[in-house]
């Protein structure tokens, strides 16, 4: 056999092995993210026929049946697709609400110290106070105000949708939301390179010029992680606006009255179909920052 015969062997067999190896460590990865979930259901499948208590542990069956049947009524309060739609509106809502004030006063905090020294202290009293604190105080205020309130709509349809907007809702998600996009925001436009500024300034650029080609794109990285972080946050304090009262729809209001009704099944259903929807919106944010903003890490490293 000759030499360039056993070469082509040789590196035949080598990237057949590294072909293998590649394999399985794509196959590694993909199984790793799923293997707390599998077990997560494993222990479920054990546990819940040991235990024998719908209201302490229902069936995985039970739970599945109405994950998979989204759209079937549950017990007078709605479909779980239909309640999921309802808090997504209302999340979408008071975070995009926050969004439109922190990002502004952020970049405004960031580049001018006096603004941050003005704002900064008073901003900061009410940092450490969580949303659910609020609810005594939002409903002085509020009461049960609604959209249909503001728009004087009274009947129909249109009277149904926009009276679970409630405000005081709508302030506890914004409360949540805030704070992080604010102080994100804040910290990236800090971070921007007083190199940038001043270089833009020698070449003539105007302040809103430098605010709208160097400060924010310079700090978008920060501004998404910001976003991110407190549509997250939002989420959460959805669960609390919907338990506040005149709530009649929502995911968190079928939770909690659910659990007035023992129906531990639709409380988990429930609890599930948070955890999925919110992994979905940071998943969204995730690809957003990896596709659009990949150069910031490479930088940073």
């Amino acid at each position: 056999m000759s030499t360039s015969s056993n070469a082509r062997i040789f590196f035949g067999s080598f990237g057949s092995a590294f072909f293998r190896v590649k394999i399985k460590r794509q196959t590694l990865a993909l199984m790793i993210p799923v293997l707390a979930p599998i077990l997560l259901v494993f222990l479920w499948l054990i546990l819940a026929p040991r235990i024998n208590n719908q209201v302490i542990l229902p069936g995985i069956r039970e739970v599945g049946r109405l994950l998979f049947h989204p759209a079937q009524d549950l017990i007078g309060m709605g479909s779980l697709a239909g309640n999921v739609l309802v808090s997504l509106v209302r999340v979408v809502m008071g975070y995009a609400i926050a969004a439109v004030v922190a990002i502004p006063l952020g970049v405004v905090m960031g580049y001018y110290g006096l603004v941050f020294r003005f704002f900064n202290g008073f901003l900061n009293l009410f940092r450490p106070i969580p949303p659910l604190a609020w609810v005594p105080l939002v409903m002085a205020w509020f009461g049960v105000s609604s959209l249909a309130t503001l728009t004087g709509v009274e009947t129909g349809k249109a009277f149904i949708y926009l009276n679970n907007i409630k405000f005081s809702m709508l302030f506890i998600i914004f409360i949540g939301a805030f704070y992080p996009i604010l102080t994100s925001t804040i910290h990236g436009v800090r971070n921007v390179g007083a190199t940038l500024i001043d270089s833009a300034r020698v070449l003539g650029a105007s302040e809103n010029q430098i605010f709208i080609k160097i400060l924010i794109p310079a700090a978008m990285p920060s501004i998404i992680t910001g976003m991110r972080i407190g549509l997250g946050i939002a989420w959460m304090c959805l669960v609390s606006a919907e338990m506040l009262p005149g709530s009649l729809s929502g995911i968190g209001y079928m939770i909690t009255h659910a659990f007035t009704l023992a129906s531990t099944d639709i409380v988990i259903a429930g609890m599930i179909s948070i955890g999925v929807v919110g992994a979905l919106m940071d998943m969204i944010f995730r690809r957003i920052e990896l596709k659009k903003f990949s150069w910031r890490r490479q930088a940073d490293s």
